[in-house]
């Protein structure tokens, strides 16, 4: 991208751009964002803001090759990148390789076309751990099959991406039947659509689920998209969507060792008022506390997001089998799952986390290598 002409005034630089137009700078951004504000190895910025006066004057600006040379007042000369300034023009945000627009789905969505990859290519070929990670992203759902039958098979596909998340259950956790649950996941009833750990005050992003073995009766898995569900309560009734986003509602976790709650609304919108997060897990919803004239309202809204988890017309079910691994956008994707009865055959999965932050990390690494 060309700069056709460039205009100067005391407050901003104005840029013509061949097929953008005209775009202003404003001055103080412009000193701000010069080279010299940033170390040169670390590219974090050392400028100290204050040093500056509110309103620096510039006085010119001349083009030179790639190159934007701008003259201030104070004497100060900047040469800029054409390409920074293009790249991060006001208003504007930076390209993100990590920032991948969700898929909705709903019952359209099949075992038979979730995205799936085989785990000797994850940990062999960046190119085949991008692209997963990219259809992750966007279903919000995948499997990763043909892992070893090792503890830690699944956990080696998760440090492919970045660090484990810890939390009160540990670094990973065994979903099987125990005598002495803390946690329905670790009993053989029904378990209701969900995501995991509500009550941390930031719930952990990606799950992964090995499954080791699923012998038993039953025990069937089930996902559907909190997106969808949130996008169709919007249209559907604007007014149960809008309280919950706005109301927040307690959510615990306790035990002998843990006690863990914070508050929080069951629909999170990011900056440009997209879903960008579901907290939906009805076992450790806290007691209700928002004021008594709210909580009609808000049970009817409560419900209504409820009644459309069990329908379904969201829902895809399927059995996973030993060897197989189901990774989802913890924060996006509720799951849940189907009785089954112990006394028929074992059934063992081993999980853990990576958080957003991590796995959106490891796809911009990813872009700048297979590119």
């Amino acid at each position: 991208m060309k700069i056709s002409a460039l205009e100067v005034r005391a407050d901003a630089l104005i840029a013509t751009w061949s097929q953008k137009g005209r775009v202003t700078y404003p001055t103080l951004w412009l000193r701000d964002n010069c080279p010299s504000a940033f170390h040169p190895q670390t590219e974090e910025r050392v400028l100290d803001l204050l040093s500056l006066d509110l309103e620096p004057v510039l006085v010119d600006a001349q083009r030179s090759g790639d190159t934007v040379i701008l003259h201030y007042a104070d004497g100060h000369i900047s040469h800029v990148p054409t390409s920074l300034l293009f790249a991060n023009r006001p208003g504007r945000t930076a390209l993100d390789p990590a920032a991948i627009a969700p898929r909705l789905w709903r019952a359209d969505l099949t075992p038979a076309n979730l995205p799936r990859y085989a785990a000797s290519q994850l940990l062999e070929n960046d190119c085949a751990l991008r692209a997963w990670m990219q259809d992750t992203a966007a279903v919000g759902l995948s499997i990763v099959d043909g892992l070893d039958d090792r503890i830690d098979a699944g956990v080696e596909i998760a440090c492919k991406i970045g660090f484990l998340r810890e939390t009160n259950f540990g670094m990973t956790f065994e979903v099987v039947s125990k005598p002495d649950p803390n946690n329905l996941a670790y009993t053989a009833v029904t378990l209701p659509l969900h995501t995991d750990l509500p009550n941390q005050e930031v719930p952990p992003g990606f799950q992964f689920l090995h499954c080791l073995a699923n012998e038993a009766e039953g025990g069937g898995s089930l996902f559907a998209d909190g997106f969808a569900l949130a996008n169709d309560l919007r249209t559907k009734d604007p007014e149960a969507f809008r309280l919950l986003c706005e109301v927040p509602i307690p959510f615990r976790f306790h035990d002998r060792d843990a006690d863990i709650r914070t508050h929080a609304p069951v629909i999170t919108l990011d900056r440009a008022g997209t879903v960008s997060e579901i907290r939906w897990n009805a076992h450790i919803a806290a007691t209700f506390d928002m004021p008594a004239e709210i909580l009609p309202a808000y049970y009817r809204a409560y419900r209504t997001f409820m009644a459309m988890t069990r329908d379904p017309a969201y829902q895809i079910t399927f059995k996973l089998k030993a060897g197989e691994m189901i990774v989802f956008d913890n924060r996006r994707v509720l799951h849940g799952r189907e009785a089954f009865n112990p006394a028929t055959g074992f059934r063992h999965l081993h999980g853990c986390y990576v958080d957003r932050g991590e796995f959106n990390s490891r796809l911009r690494l990813l872009a700048r290598k297979t590119h």
